[in-house]
């Protein structure tokens, strides 16, 4: 048996909603366990199965069901609760919290949340959006000095930073759009930029159930420049040799940014357009709308206004990178465990 503070984490994961909550978890729980805490995550199966792929020897699961998930873990002993999931409201954090601690992540402000602590790393976000919505005595952290970026990469950061003073132009452009690969995207965008005959490679990463697997492997047999990347563990790699991204507006957009890795910015859902929108107005990204009609011609114009065009790739990854040094993990552990 051991003495160290157990941690519990409740995540949400699915077709609709992706991966992001649990990675982002993921990275935030390894962080505690550096510290001394032990984690556990609660895993009906969306999350199990993440879990089996990037969780690691140091991390527990509780199977369950998603019908089961509030319930088997108030019943679960545990010194504090970490909640990454929309579809629990004020009712069920509360009762979450009850004898222990309640650190919520959330990217929206909104909601009321009956925590002890609240994360929010967008851009832009400052405690004061929380006003009202959580406890007088609960401590906010906001901004992405606080964004939960996996340590390797800012352990490349320095490197790449210089890298990319010096060299940006023709490198091979990533497509990472999440492991669900929402609405089949990962596809079309790739077959946009086959489109534009570019001299660059062009890397695609999704998970072994994206609903664009069968035709990127068709593409890849029919076109030399595609290279397809199946649950990757070495994001941190291929975002250090790409020249330019096509991501989500989610978490992944602080790696990119520690990375200074030059973006366009996909908004896949509502609650990822303030941050595309704000990233663009500090001149760190292009923000395109991922479900308007114009997609694929805006994002051909977007791609050919970049690719190969090295002031403007400099500009972003510069703006960028003086966003996120990549070191946010270890400060919101650390935050917790000073509660």
């Amino acid at each position: 048996m051991t003495n160290a503070p157990k941690v519990l984490f409740l995540a949400d994961a699915g077709p609709l909603v992706g991966g992001g909550h649990v990675m982002r978890c993921l990275t935030l729980a390894a962080a505690l366990n550096d510290l001394g805490l032990e984690c556990q995550f609660m895993a009906p199966p969306p999350i199990a199965q993440i879990l089996q792929r990037f969780g690691g020897d140091r991390i527990g699961q509780i199977n369950c069901e998603p019908d089961t998930l509030v319930t088997l873990a108030c019943k679960q002993p545990s010194d504090l609760i970490v909640v990454d999931h929309y579809g629990l409201g004020e009712t069920e954090e509360a009762a979450l919290g009850v004898g222990r601690r309640l650190v919520v992540l959330d990217d929206m402000p909104g909601r009321v949340h009956p925590c002890d602590l609240l994360l929010d790393p967008s851009l832009g976000r400052t405690a004061q959006d929380y006003y009202g919505r959580v406890p007088e005595a609960a401590k906010v952290l906001a901004g992405p000095h606080y964004a939960l970026v996996r340590p390797e990469f800012a352990r490349l950061r320095p490197e790449m930073l210089v890298r990319r003073k010096a060299s940006l132009g023709h490198g091979p452009i990533l497509v990472a759009l999440g492991l669900t690969d929402l609405f089949g995207l990962t596809a079309k965008v790739v077959e946009v930029l086959l489109e534009l005959s570019l001299p660059n490679p062009i890397w695609a990463v999704v998970g072994a159930e994206a609903q664009s697997l069968p035709r990127l492997k068709a593409l890849a047999s029919q076109h030399a420049q595609l290279s397809v990347y199946v649950e990757t563990i070495d994001m941190a790699g291929l975002m250090s040799r790409a020249d330019l991204a096509i991501g989500a507006g989610g978490s992944s957009t602080w790696e990119r940014a520690c990375l200074g890795l030059p973006s366009l910015t996909l908004i896949l859902a509502d609650n990822q357009a303030d941050l595309a929108r704000r990233l663009e107005r500090e001149g760190a990204s292009v923000a395109l709308d991922a479900r308007s009609l114009d997609f694929g011609p805006e994002l051909a114009l977007a791609v050919l206004g970049l690719a190969g065009q090295v002031r403007a790739l400099q500009t972003l990854s510069h703006k960028a990178s003086a966003l996120c040094d990549g070191l946010g993990a270890g400060r919101v552990a650390a935050a917790i465990r000073d509660f």
